[in-house]
């Protein structure tokens, strides 16, 4: 082991200086993929210097996600203390089903679910559990929103039409867990978002009254905390007003901008979270985390374990239901994700997570302001979000952002929002500093002028 783990620190060794020096790693097309890098599995193994050298080959062709140069998606950075936790659990290696097998590290799990809840402001009865991605923790809440509006469902499945309402810029996994819980996505109702892209609390009763009064059965409303392409938040004060009154599950997705909750400036931006019933959040999104950290809390503690308990003598042999987390997952076996979010919690506090939350809404307001202060671009997003839209020179976004990635440039994606695509940067990364942010855009403006507009006009 000791002898791997002295390859393990080669190989990231080799990796930091290659982020250094490479911050974009060089693209190779699918079509060279299987030519260009040597990824065979074989009847013979490979010895230790022959697989070093395969390892480094594939590191240096792996897209540096952690680099100041990696704009693409809603993650990126690498925070010491919870790489460190990750590292740790991995060689750990416990599963998470039974405080048996996981010790104290269940008290770990427990202790940030605990504080995520409060944060909230939840009540000391909530409860919670890491789930294995934000799409599976939304699964989670309809799961729960469904089981409270028809217990039978569990043992007996679906006999009626029930209806969910999320907006138009909601992320793709309610559709996709609507269908995969029985549900069905033509019971997914739509509902239309104001020009910030933030749901319309009055379509939103127009569609249960229509539904009501068509015979359906409306059980769960989705309210997001971050929107995937503009960074959104819908107003949860007034849509908690229409599930109370509706009797409706209300659950925010905040995996995106969710961990604003650690920050006194921008709470507000989930004010009224408190009367919501389940709420999500990635800590490996704005908190800097390794992938994947994923927590959903809930105020009604007694349902989560109603949903996804089962028995199991064979598993469950010591402890109470408290320390035995499998009663409260949707997994059996789970890996520790709790442990890198409590590592970097615990070594820099709230404060320090507060401070983390805040500096990406710095970086995006520096990156808002030059894109006002520069005519050869268009912003279309807002203050308060860290997700930066814009276009330049009127040049296809999408054309820009692929040839960015295949000149191995940058790394930034694209979006599009009522007929509208743009460049969509996102500042999610907590140790960018002012310079990264100019040196984004003047990155760009080179590859504009030496590799696009030279080629338009040849």
């Amino acid at each position: 082991m000791q002898k791997d783990l002295n390859i393990f620190i080669e190989l990231v060794e080799h990796l930091l200086i290659d982020e250094d020096k490479n911050p974009v790693a060089e693209h190779i097309p699918t079509s060279n993929l299987y030519s260009k890098l040597d990824l065979s599995l074989n009847n013979e193994g490979t010895i230790d210097e022959s697989l070093i050298r395969n390892l480094k080959d594939i590191i240096k062709s792996t897209p540096k996600t952690a680099s100041k140069s990696f704009f693409n998606q809603l993650f990126g950075g690498r925070i010491g203390k919870a790489t460190l936790g990750d590292l740790l659990a991995v060689m750990l290696n416990n599963s998470m089903y039974t405080y048996k097998v996981a010790g104290p590290q269940v008290g770990i799990e427990k202790q940030v679910l605990k504080n995520i809840t409060k944060l909230a402001g939840y009540s000391e009865n909530s409860d919670g559990t890491f789930a294995p991605g934000g799409s599976i923790s939304n699964m989670m809440a309809l799961i729960m929103a469904r089981d409270t509006k028809n217990e039978a469902i569990r043992a007996k499945g679906i006999s009626s039409k029930m209806t969910l309402y999320t907006s138009k810029e909601s992320h793709y996994s309610i559709s996709k867990n609507a269908a995969l819980t029985g549900i069905g996505r033509e019971q997914v109702r739509l509902v239309n978002t104001n020009n910030k892209g933030e749901m319309l609390a009055d379509h939103l009763e127009i569609l249960i009254k229509d539904d009501i009064s068509k015979g359906y059965t409306p059980f769960f409303i989705n309210a997001t905390a971050g929107t995937t392409v503009l960074g959104a938040f819908d107003h949860i004060d007034t849509i908690s007003n229409i599930s109370k009154k509706y009797k409706l599950w209300l659950h925010v997705d905040g995996a995106y901008c969710g961990s604003v909750i650690f920050s006194k400036k921008y709470k507000y931006l989930v004010e009224g979270l408190e009367h919501s019933d389940s709420f999500s959040v990635n800590a490996h999104k704005m908190l800097g985390t390794p992938l994947n950290c994923s927590i959903i809390v809930t105020q009604h503690k007694e349902q989560l374990h109603h949903s996804f308990s089962n028995e199991a003598d064979y598993l469950y042999q010591t402890d109470g239901d408290d320390f035995n987390l499998g009663k409260t997952s949707m997994q059996c076996g789970r890996r520790n994700d709790a442990l890198k979010i409590w590592a970097l919690w615990k070594s820099v506090g709230t404060n320090g997570l507060e401070k983390i939350v805040d500096k990406q809404f710095d970086m995006a307001e520096v990156a808002r302001d030059y894109i006002k202060k520069n005519k050869d671009y268009k912003l279309y997003s807002f203050e308060d979000s860290i997700s930066v839209c814009f276009n330049y020179k009127d040049i296809d976004a999408k054309s820009l952002c692929t040839s960015l990635y295949e000149n191995s440039d940058l790394m930034v994606g694209f979006g599009s929002f009522k007929g509208e695509q743009f460049v969509r940067m996102v500042t999610i990364n907590s140790l960018l500093e002012e310079t990264d942010i100019l040196a984004f855009f003047k990155t760009l403006e080179m590859h504009v002028n030496d590799k696009m507009l030279k080629i338009s006009t040849s």
